[in-house]
């Protein structure tokens, strides 16, 4: 089985107020965590990245073994990953997705969700139980219990996931394309702290999920240091 990984990072960041992919983590940048733990599993990683940003983001990721392209995305998320998936080679088996912005995902979900493409299974996305009450925008309550919010890194036949990107389609994440081209997608416990850095206070959470806000002497808390 060979194990590609495209990573997205071709956002601009508007609702963190810049480019979250560069922010320091417990000193190393968001983006640079995600690709580490995509490599440790992968036989090779392509990433994307804004085409301002390409330079600057290949000297962000040097001396990370495994990387093997930094490719410029498009204006949709989906168009983002067909410019990966065009980097990744043939041979590839299986396919990763994942989110530059989801810096904490272990290197053991990356594995479960790998290992559980097969087998009649053309998809495998973690999941994590809502723990708040829902009510549906045009009105009434929904039941927690029938959904699941979904995570990345997101795990597919090659073939599944390249058929599903030569339809054209959008949608937030690519389960949904190869699911609406007919796949079929199984889901996996996903981490309570692999979550999404979209607003400055998730990269405080982040830090507090990694052990590294200490107090300051004010009673405030610093973080990093």
């Amino acid at each position: 089985m060979s194990v590609w990984t495209i990573v997205v990072a071709a956002g601009r960041g508007d609702r963190f107020g810049g480019d979250k992919q560069v922010a320091d983590l417990s000193g190393r940048p968001v983006l640079a965590r995600s690709v580490s733990t995509a490599a440790e599993v992968s036989d090779g990683v392509v990433v994307v990245a804004a085409p301002d940003r390409r330079a600057a983001v290949a000297d962000l990721l040097v001396g990370i073994e495994g990387v093997v392209e930094v490719v410029a995305g498009g204006s949709t998320r989906a168009s983002s990953v067909r410019a990966g998936l065009a980097a990744v080679p043939d041979e590839a088996t299986v396919v990763l997705v994942h989110d530059g912005a989801r810096p904490l995902a272990s290197v053991d979900l990356f594995r479960r969700v790998a290992s559980g493409v097969g087998e009649g299974v053309d998809a495998v996305v973690p999941g994590v139980a809502v723990s708040d009450s829902l009510r549906a925008v045009t009105g009434g309550a929904l039941d927690r219990e029938e959904v699941i919010a979904v995570q990345t890194p997101q795990a597919f036949s090659a073939w599944a996931l390249r058929d599903a990107h030569r339809l054209g389609g959008e949608a937030s994440d690519d389960a949904s394309l190869v699911e609406a081209a007919g796949g079929t997608v199984a889901v996996v416990e996903g981490e309570a702290t692999n979550a999404k850095i979209t607003v400055p206070l998730d990269l405080v959470v982040a830090e507090l999920s990694l052990g590294s806000v200490r107090p300051d002497h004010g009673g405030g808390m610093v973080v990093g240091g």
